[in-house]
């Protein structure tokens, strides 16, 4: 295999990733809205700057200790949430509120750890 064709292989399994992950973010974006057209729009953009995101929350997550925490709690609330959808119905905004607060407090709290982690060096020092 020349290195075009190895090239091409890789680009495809790249992009087949990209295509896989938007398609499993369908869930969660149903979760948010029934408007098809803000689902197809957001899976169109998921694909587009996936890998890009991916990387700057790699590299987030070594700043900010609680991130992982806090996307874990979205991702249980919108489970949550599209599974109890019609016995307890939570309005759009409700929802978007409840998900700023917890990614809020996921780095607001990594930060204070940051601080507390800092003065304590300088105490030890």
């Amino acid at each position: 295999m020349d290195s075009d064709a190895a090239l091409f292989v890789v680009l495809i399994a790249v992009e087949t990733t990209d295509l896989i992950f938007a398609v499993d973010s369908i869930p969660a974006v149903f979760g948010v809205t029934n408007d098809a057209f803000i689902i197809f729009t957001s899976n169109a953009f998921a694909i587009l700057g996936l890998r890009a995101l991916y990387f700057l929350l790699s590299g987030a997550m070594k700043h900010f200790a609680y991130l992982q925490l806090g996307l874990a709690a979205v991702l249980t609330f919108v489970g949550a949430k599209m599974l109890l959808t019609d016995l307890f119905p939570i309005n759009i905004w409700v929802s978007l509120a409840i998900i700023v607060a917890l990614l809020t407090a996921a780095v607001v709290a990594s930060l204070v750890k940051v601080r507390m982690e800092k003065k304590k060096e300088l105490i030890d020092a």
